[in-house]
């Protein structure tokens, strides 16, 4: 069976495929093109028939990115198991508007305050603790998750990504929410951003019975109630843990969220006493992020 014969009737979504076989002959995707008539049960038999069994899981609906034990978010690779939620492209906004704050924080803020300290809560792979701490090195993250699995995939993530230096920028801990941060004995006005991708798709939604959602951990995606759950705790008790100072940037809190979530989300800030409410679109056109500042009095 030649290299293109597999990728046509591997039953598969053509990318799916690539990605696939690739994975499994352990080949750039370039040499799909260049070795498309390579007699792969001559040359390379074992790998054949590993990608015709991840073919197989594939088209029983496992995800790829749990296949292949990886999915690529805001350029690199990130290491995922079935602990962790896969990372999306829609989070690449969420930390693209945390890069935006870190920017501006560093622009307003004097040198007396020292670094800018970030909390990522729910961190799951650490793809978002880890990017941030990757693309803004100097920046202080603590990330925090319930999952004792998950966190242990993002430790993994932090070491394969990030330098000695930056790499040492990021604290892991494990508990519930802010919870996390009172069983290790953080002080309050800690943080001057805090982020979360929080479980937010409501427990009836038909979505969690279909497609890639099936083989993620249900915590990671609903909070088994109407999906606002999390977002009501952290617009709630959040201010708790911002640095407030006279004449320094507002410390900032953003949310991602689902798609029909956004009035509900702006809402919530705002009976919390949040100001500067703002949600951003994803590509899609769709609300996904919502984000405030605490006012400083």
């Amino acid at each position: 069976m030649s290299v293109a014969r597999a990728l046509r009737e591997a039953g598969l979504d053509a990318l799916d495929a690539r990605v696939l076989l690739c994975h499994a002959l352990n080949w750039p995707r370039s040499s799909l093109i260049t070795r498309a008539d390579e007699p792969l049960d001559a040359t390379q038999p074992d790998a054949l028939r590993t990608f015709l069994t991840l073919a197989a899981r594939r088209r029983a609906g496992e995800p790829v990115a749990q296949l292949v034990g990886k999915r690529e978010f805001y350029g690199r690779d990130f290491q995922v198991t079935p602990d962790v939620l896969i990372p999306r492209p829609d989070t690449e906004l969420l930390v693209e508007q945390a890069i935006a704050i870190v920017d501006a924080f560093r622009s307003q803020a004097g040198s007396d305050r020292g670094p800018m300290r970030v909390l990522d809560l729910g961190t799951g792979s650490g793809a978002i603790a880890v990017t941030l701490a990757a693309e803004r090195p100097g920046i202080e993250v603590v990330a925090t998750d319930r999952s004792l699995a998950a966190l242990q995939v993002a430790r993994a993530n932090a070491d394969a990504l990030l330098d000695g230096r930056t790499m040492h920028a990021i604290r892991f801990l494990a508990g519930d929410w802010f919870e996390a941060l009172s069983t290790a004995q953080l002080a309050p006005a800690s943080f001057d951003l805090i982020v979360s991708n929080p479980p937010y798709i409501h427990r009836d939604d038909a979505h969690l019975s279909e497609g890639d959602l099936r083989f993620e951990p249900r915590g990671a995606l609903t909070d088994e109630a109407d999906g606002l759950g999390p977002i009501r705790i952290l617009t709630s008790q959040a201010t708790h843990w911002l640095r407030h100072a006279v004449g320094a940037p507002h410390p900032a809190l953003l949310v991602e969220h689902g798609y029909d979530q956004g009035a509900a989300a702006r809402a919530l800030f705002h009976d919390a006493g949040w100001c500067d409410m703002q949600t951003t679109r994803d590509l899609g056109g769709q609300e996904r992020v919502t984000g405030g500042r605490w006012p400083n009095r």
